[in-house]
């Protein structure tokens, strides 16, 4: 698994995810508000399943 998520793409995910699920187990928010789980993970391990197919990268190549 190489990464593909970098950079701005990586914080933003982090950060949304987080607000989307904190809003869920917190503050009350809609059961659809745990979907916040996808990005927050796939910021931490910085790598996107949906970007394969089509090659996307937003990291560094090395």
């Amino acid at each position: 698994m190489q990464a593909n998520v970098g950079g701005l793409d990586r914080t933003l995910r982090i950060v949304i995810g987080l607000a989307l699920v904190a809003w869920a187990a917190l503050l009350g928010g809609p059961t659809w508000a745990w979907i916040g789980i996808v990005p927050l993970a796939t910021g931490v391990i910085s790598w996107c399943p949906a970007y394969l197919p089509f090659g996307i990268k937003t990291c560094k190549t090395k």
